[in-house]
């Protein structure tokens, strides 16, 4: 059912916790299942992302994921972090079951959604990065799947 990888990073999550006075949080969550992941980043003034951090509540999978975007994004730059979607999630922790693929969406969406902050407080814009969505399904048709 679940990978060697996503079981390891469920019962061995990496950068748990807050970031304290971080340079971008951001939250998502996901209505439909109750998923909720906020990711705190630390940038230094070079772009470059020192640290991440995660906290998640949700099922084995959300913590899995949150925890492998923590890993990807991570000594990064800003460019490079805008480039961990949801499939480099799911492939980086060896796959996850179709029912679970929205949890890699909520990574690559609090990652999005932490990048936002940062640049709003910093008064500049990345590129390619468009406002978050408070709910991975914000926009969708009813009945549509991911």
């Amino acid at each position: 059912m679940y990978s060697e990888k996503v079981m390891d990073h469920f019962q061995n999550p990496r950068n748990v916790g807050e970031i304290e006075d971080a340079s971008g949080v951001g939250t998502v969550g996901n209505a439909k299942c109750g998923d909720i992941m906020r990711i705190y980043l630390d940038i230094d003034d070079d772009g470059i992302i020192r640290d991440c951090k995660f906290k998640t509540f949700g099922c084995g999978a959300a913590v899995a994921t949150s925890s492998m975007a923590t890993e990807l994004v991570k000594g990064k730059s800003i460019e490079e972090a805008m480039k961990v979607t949801n499939r480099a999630v799911m492939e980086a922790l060896d796959g996850l079951p179709p029912v679970k693929v929205h949890c890699s969406l909520l990574a690559e969406e609090a990652i999005h959604a932490a990048l936002w902050d940062y640049a709003k407080k910093h008064g500049i814009e990345i590129e390619g990065l468009e406002p978050p969505k408070s709910d991975i399904h914000e926009g969708e048709e009813e009945g549509e799947e991911y």
